[in-house]
């Protein structure tokens, strides 16, 4: 897959999604499968998206992502996206719907098929939805549909909701709604060594700071180490109540590995399913007791998502 910052001029037909894909979950892949179904017709695949989300520059107002940067291109290209424009939101939002179909999809994308979500805005002021698209993109030949919403268990399949489940640590839920599990690559820091002196030695890593912050709690996960060999992690995102320490982070011990010391290599650490909620506990032994009994419920799950997988 090929990342453009600029809207380059295209050497050959393309069929375009449109969107922010702010979370590249089941909803947003439906919109994103039907461009990749063009390469049968002799078509480009393309997402057309934003370096940043028109909304924290429209509005103001910063929203946690889902999906890091690095994550929501690499699974962009195994969605099968050719090509990937994240365009300066800045430089087009005060373009007419008019011009933008017509400079940017019809002359600059060489688009013959575009496709968006039912709620779909664009043009200065979000002057266009859906069907202005539909409407102007027939004026130049171009084939344009809508994806109706993604419905599960009754619901709206949304970044908003995703996030909301992810702050309320159910996370399971949130990873069937992602279509991936949620979590990020960071790398490896030196901690207090407790973890060590308690017998479940942790890797530390600090919270992606532009990602959604999880529900403070413990978490089964899926722990790939930078050689690619993978592991059940029991990953603790909070402030450690009782050991004293109160800066947001994320401590994974892996009950499995029995390596030397990986500081300095990055980890990528996937939140499975909740395991418990944080809790200050009287004593080191009550808490080491925990930590165990934690490991015992995490490989549980771990074997029960990835044999599943």
């Amino acid at each position: 897959m090929q990342k453009f910052n600029e809207i380059v001029p295209e050497q050959f037909n393309t069929a375009v999604a449109l969107g922010f894909f702010d979370g590249l979950h089941i909803g947003h892949r439906k919109v994103l499968g039907q461009v990749v179904a063009q390469k049968k017709n002799g078509l480009v695949p393309l997402c057309f998206t934003f370096a940043q989300s028109p909304k924290s520059i429209l509005k103001k107002t910063s929203e946690s992502a889902l999906v890091s940067e690095a994550d929501k291109m690499e699974i962009l290209d195994e969605i099968g996206i050719e090509h990937t424009v994240c365009a300066d939101f800045k430089a087009i939002m005060n373009m007419s719907a008019e011009e933008f179909v017509s400079e940017i999809l019809a002359k600059r994308l060489r688009a013959k098929f575009a496709v968006c979500g039912f709620n779909y805005r664009f043009g200065k002021n979000g002057e266009g939805d859906s069907e202005t698209l539909k409407r102007l993109c027939a004026s130049h030949n171009i084939e344009a549909v809508v994806v109706p919403p993604e419905i599960s268990k009754g619901e709206v399949v949304s970044s908003t909701l995703i996030r909301g489940l992810i702050g309320e640590g159910k996370v399971r839920r949130a990873n069937e709604l992602l279509g991936s599990d949620f979590g990020f690559c960071s790398t490896i820091e030196h901690g207090k060594r407790l973890g060590r002196q308690l017998g479940t030695p942790t890797i530390n890593q600090p919270l992606c700071p532009e990602l959604v912050v999880p529900r403070f709690g413990v978490y089964a996960s899926a722990v790939t180490l930078e050689n690619g060999d993978v592991y059940c992690g029991v990953t603790n995102i909070g402030v450690k109540p009782t050991v004293g320490k109160f800066a947001p982070l994320c401590e994974t011990w892996m009950p499995d590995y029995k390596g030397g010391e990986i500081y300095g290599e990055t980890a990528d650490i996937r939140l499975l399913d909740f395991v418990r909620e944080e809790k200050k506990f009287d004593n080191i032994d009550m808490l080491k007791s925990a930590i165990f009994e934690n490991a015992k419920t995490a490989k549980i799950i771990f074997d029960e998502i990835k044999t599943r997988s």
